[in-house]
């Protein structure tokens, strides 16, 4: 059975991606087999972390009845990973991008091809980095989720957006929520910021992750986890993991 885990933020910018493709290497390097989609259809990114180039197929093309959303995934694992990763990006093509955003797409659809996807990758786990705000797309992947991690940056603009999904979440009935701190400065206190963040919106930080020099000169050069492993950046991305999935490792 396949845990779907959606990582969302309310405004873009929040290190919602990077968080998204980290908790994916720490997952496949405990010997999963991970799926991440990029629905960040307008503005994708994650593909660049993975080390991917202007992806041939992607997402767009599944949408548009092209191929089989399993055509799409390309594996992406690291070498010496104990698991696998698999990753269906977006396109880069200013046209496909112009063209979603003039015709949309059936997202029923979407629902449809993501869990064919998860089955006969046999995934244990499928994360679905989301586009920000709330919309249709966002709100189906939210809805499908048994895990949901909302990134967010303190700031009261991150605040009062995160407010919004946390509701959300709530209404859909999603199994599980947790609270990503992140870019936190390192004037805070990361448990004093944890216990103010968890008692405004009512539900539990999983990691509190403060702004650091390695992962800033790192940026979208590559997985911050696998460049820095003993780094407590990478320990904080574990965490979350687990309170994500848990800490199971594939039979």
């Amino acid at each position: 059975m396949t845990s779907i885990v959606s990582v969302h933020s309310f405004r873009g910018g929040t290190g919602k991606s990077n968080t998204t493709a980290n908790v994916a290497a720490v997952l496949a390097g405990r010997g999963l087999r991970v799926g991440v989609v990029d629905l960040d259809i307008l503005s994708p990114g994650i593909h660049v972390l993975f080390g991917v180039d202007r992806p041939e197929h992607h997402l767009d093309g599944f949408l548009w009845g092209r191929y089989p959303l399993r055509e799409a995934a390309r594996e992406v694992t690291p070498p010496g990973t104990a698991g696998r990763i698999w990753l269906v990006p977006s396109s880069v093509d200013p046209h496909d991008i112009a063209r979603i955003m003039a015709e949309g797409y059936d997202v029923g659809l979407l629902g449809e091809g993501v869990r064919a996807l998860a089955a006969e990758l046999e995934l244990d786990v499928l994360l679905l980095d989301t586009h920000p705000g709330l919309n249709e797309e966002t709100l189906l992947s939210i809805a499908m989720s048994d895990a949901l991690a909302i990134v967010l940056r303190p700031d009261h603009q991150d605040y009062e957006g995160t407010h919004v999904t946390v509701s959300v979440a709530r209404k859909l009935a999603v199994p599980r929520t947790v609270l990503v701190v992140n870019k936190c400065p390192e004037a805070f206190e990361p448990a004093d910021v944890a216990l103010r963040v968890s008692e405004a919106y009512g539900t539990p930080v999983a990691a509190v992750v403060p702004h650091s020099e390695e992962l800033m000169v790192l940026s979208s050069g590559g997985i911050f986890v696998l460049h820095h492993p003993d780094h407590p950046v990478a320990a904080l991305y574990g965490q979350l993991a687990d309170q994500l999935v848990g800490t199971g490792v594939r039979a």
